[in-house]
């Protein structure tokens, strides 16, 4: 892959595959906010893994981050093989008596920002005639659970079509649609996780790894593990009246 480019690398899945490509021999650039962070990643990983890593911090939640991120992705140097678009959060609130301004945060994080650095990726990949996008969406795509999910199917549905636009260019895009994980995303969000059985969750390794062999593969949807795959199936075939009411706002698990 030569050089990867993963947002939201400072901690979580993002942080997992950044070290997943790290351990095979790429090179990174880590996209994160927190530039001292970020730092101190970026020189454990070139001393364990002996590769090269820069860091962009940026705040993909401001047209200016996504924009550096857009820049980096289409620069001839040192080119850009695969671009991870991981920056995301839980928004821990209903829409209804919810802040405005937050919501407008996640929207700018997790729809806005990844339509203008995959514009800039898939321009410069198609140019080269090769590399890969890996657009993080979620299970919630398929569920109602308010605007976190409505942002997911976003990235769900545009990374399908944006799939379809690249086919036969050498340039393989995909949407990995996790289940729960083993992370700070849900004590950040408010939501009280202990409501899921522990076997629902996943180690982020896991789908780190699961996700980077999709991309290899060139799969435009990467459900990991069975039990999601099951999960997925039957929410697309349920009847939306019915996923409103078992996987709704409701249901979410906020405090």
């Amino acid at each position: 892959m030569g050089t990867a480019l993963i947002t939201g690398a400072s901690s979580g899945l993002g942080l997992e595959i950044a070290w997943e490509l790290a351990a095979e021999g790429n090179d990174l650039v880590l996209v994160a906010r927190n530039a001292e962070r970020l730092a101190a990643i970026a020189e454990q990983m070139k001393q364990v893994a002996d590769i090269q890593v820069e860091i962009l911090p940026s705040d993909l939640s401001t047209e200016a981050g996504a924009l550096a991120v857009a820049d980096r992705v289409s620069s001839t140097n040192r080119p850009i093989g695969l671009l991870v678009n991981n920056a995301g959060f839980g928004l821990g609130q209903d829409v209804v008596g919810g802040d405005l301004d937050r919501e407008l945060e996640g929207l700018d994080t997790m729809v806005r920002a990844i339509l203008i650095t995959c514009h800039a990726a898939a321009a410069a990949m198609k140019q080269r005639g090769y590399g890969g996008i890996l657009n993080v969406a979620s299970m919630s795509a398929l569920t109602a659970q308010g605007t976190y999910s409505a942002h997911k199917a976003w990235v769900r549905t545009f990374t399908e079509g944006l799939a379809a636009s690249l086919k036969g260019t050498g340039v393989t895009v995909s949407a990995l649609c996790p289940g729960l994980i083993y992370s700070e995303f849900h004590e950040r969000s408010h939501v009280d996780s202990s409501q899921w059985p522990s076997i629902a969750f996943s180690e982020p390794s896991t789908i780190a790894r699961i996700a980077i062999d999709g991309v290899r593969h060139g799969r435009v949807i990467v459900t990991p593990t069975v039990r999601y795959k099951v999960a997925a199936a039957m929410l697309r075939v349920a009847p939306r009246s019915l996923v409103r009411a078992f996987a709704g706002p409701g249901l979410s698990g906020r405090e």
